[in-house]
């Protein structure tokens, strides 16, 4: 992996990975841009401790453009983008509209490919790879950031999810603050090693799924389930066999394993509701969030004696799509009570990836 840094033309950060070492990248963006002004704070709930971030400066943000608007492609024909170049492999680059800006942290955008129809289930192992690589390296450099305790790296996909961008493309978001679902899984394994006289939560967690059901693909290095309590109708948690605290501690095995692993069950995703308008059906592609859970980089202390070595790397796989043609809507149990009704079974659900496998 190649990597390149620079700046666009209001000062945020652009980096650009290549697979081939001999990649020259001298492109420069010559947009007028003003510098970027945002409006991020981070204020707490009184009630129930949580962190909302306020951002009204998101309100501009570009919606929905044409393809051949789109601002994730390469600059191309006197029509520049935020991508200078005319081609890229992996873009790394900060946000325009961020959500957290500054002391309130730093979200960046993360682009697969230059391929503005494709989907990550499209890229071959060898792109995958490359993107877990820009994953990891920026989870090491967001980490040296004074302000940054978290760091979160996601996917959003589809229009039902809340994307306004139809270019294949992920984000980062490195948080001041450890997340109040993160903080739940700390004080959770801290009273689950107590209670069992020193076990680990995710270790356990882990035995017994892969005993049960639920599982959807066992490989060598990684497992992926879908989850006894699985709130979403199709849900899948992917784990490395070897617990490691975050991405930097998945070891060559793991890595080189992983891009089959995780290719292989978003194809399944994309199936699981029959053909998608890509091969030739009519149901959209299935909408879904992956979401990266890595350990926080602040102090374990508050945590009653659990290290970040304690906390289990994995990824969450989820669509709110719950049958073809219908959509799982948050409602008023969901969000005014936390409190997940899920109408498929989680045991029903794993059967079904499994039947989709190619």
């Amino acid at each position: 992996m190649k990597k390149t840094s620079t700046r666009l033309a209001d000062g945020r950060e652009l980096i650009y990975y290549d697979t081939r070492d001999d990649t020259v990248r001298t492109a420069v963006d010559t947009r007028p841009l003003d510098p970027v002004a945002t409006t991020s704070e981070i204020r707490r709930d009184p009630l129930i401790g949580d962190a909302v971030a306020i951002a009204s400066h998101r309100q501009g943000r570009t919606y929905h453009p044409p393809a051949d608007e789109c601002p994730l492609c390469p600059s191309a024909d006197g029509r520049r983008t935020e991508i200078p170049d005319s081609s890229y492999d992996v873009a790394v680059f900060e946000n325009r509209f961020p959500s957290l800006a500054g002391d309130a942290g730093r979200c960046e955008v993360v682009c697969f490919t230059s391929d503005h129809t494709a989907s990550f289930a499209d890229l071959t192992e060898a792109q995958a790879a490359l993107v877990l690589d820009a994953w990891t390296d920026r989870t090491a450099e967001l980490s040296h950031l004074p302000s940054v305790a978290q760091v979160f790296c996601f996917e959003n996909r589809g229009a039902e999810i809340g994307v306004t961008l139809g270019h294949p493309h992920g984000q980062i978001y490195a948080y001041p603050f450890v997340t109040p679902r993160t903080a739940l899984m700390l004080r959770n394994l801290a009273a689950h090693r107590a209670r069992t006289g020193g076990r680990n939560l995710f270790d356990d967690v882990l035995a017994e799924e892969r005993a049960g059901e639920r599982v959807v693909l066992d490989a060598e290095h990684w497992v992926a389930f879908v989850p006894y309590a699985a709130h979403w109708p199709y849900e899948v948690h992917l784990y490395p066999k070897r617990r490691v605290p975050d991405l930097l501690g998945l070891d060559e095995a793991a890595r080189t394993e992983f891009p089959q692993v995780y290719l292989e069950l978003l194809r399944r995703f994309d199936r699981i509701f029959g053909p998608g308008e890509r091969e030739g059906g009519t149901e959209p592609p299935t909408p879904y969030i992956a979401a990266w859970h890595q350990a926080p980089f602040t102090a374990p202390g508050a945590h009653e004696g659990v290290n970040r070595d304690d906390f289990a790397l994995h990824l969450e796989l989820f669509t709110i799509r719950r049958t073809s043609g219908k959509l799982k809507f948050l409602a008023g149990s969901e969000s005014g009570m936390s409190v997940f009704i899920n109408d498929v079974p989680p045991e029903t659900a794993a059967e079904r990836l499994r039947e989709v496998a190619s």
